[in-house]
């Protein structure tokens, strides 16, 4: 049977949006019934998940996924998402509260970075997301060392993610070098990009295969969780 796919999406707007394309192009389909049938709320009005992690001060943004999740259970999603990774970190708050299952990102993707053979995985990441270590513990329950960017290189992920992809603004080769030098030099077996907002440059840059996109881990653990299949 069949099952309804629910996208928690506004964390990014464009990261959202690249999921329901990947949804699509990734599914074995010869016609448009072939497809998911998919419930997409971008909501916007999400807080930023790294500004709560970092400073519980700033505006919460539980009680936003929390209400989302229950509205696209309400509105017939039988599996649902979220295109964000650091909006892992609240997991558990999310699925104590949502009747339906959550897909957990990053899980799938250090299940991923296990089935290729990798030892040593670099992480690029928001501050929240390696802050809150749920890609350290992820990658250590499957036998795989985590690897974190220096400060200095960890701020211009920052700037990427921050000052240009969600400003609307492209990214060159030339800016993304740097960061990929860095944990080659770290001797990475595999990068994971652990935040969608790098999945956007993946997109325009095709990174290449030392490279695992978090983004796209999760969308083909939607077409399999919904009894759809991957395309080859």
């Amino acid at each position: 049977m069949k099952k309804t796919l629910g996208i928690i999406g506004g964390v990014g707007p464009l990261a959202t949006m690249f999921i329901g394309e990947m949804i699509v192009r990734c599914t074995k389909a010869t016609k448009d019934q072939e497809h998911l049938h998919t419930i997409i709320d971008n909501d916007t009005t999400i807080p930023d998940r790294t500004a709560y992690i970092l400073d519980q001060t700033k505006p919460n943004p539980i009680p936003y996924l929390q209400r989302d999740a229950q509205k696209l259970a309400s509105y017939g999603a039988d599996i649902i998402c979220i295109p964000c990774n650091t909006a892992h970190t609240f997991y558990n708050d999310m699925q104590g509260s949502c009747p339906v299952p959550i897909l957990h990102m990053i899980r799938e993707t250090a299940k991923r970075a296990s089935a290729m053979g990798a030892k040593r995985v670099g992480i690029l990441a928001t501050d929240g997301t390696l802050t809150a270590q749920v890609y350290q513990q992820a990658l250590l329950e499957v036998n795989i060392e985590p690897i974190i960017p220096k400060n200095e290189i960890q701020q211009q992920v920052m700037s990427v993610i921050y000052d240009y992809v969600k400003a609307g603004k492209t990214v060159s080769r030339e800016l993304w070098q740097p960061i990929e030098d860095e944990m080659l030099q770290q001797q990475c077996d595999l990068i994971v990009l652990g935040c969608t907002e790098l999945s956007i440059i993946n997109k325009e840059l095709h990174l290449g295969e030392r490279y695992i996109d978090s983004l796209l881990v999760l969308a083909e653990a939607a077409i399999i969780a919904c009894g759809y299949e991957v395309n080859e």
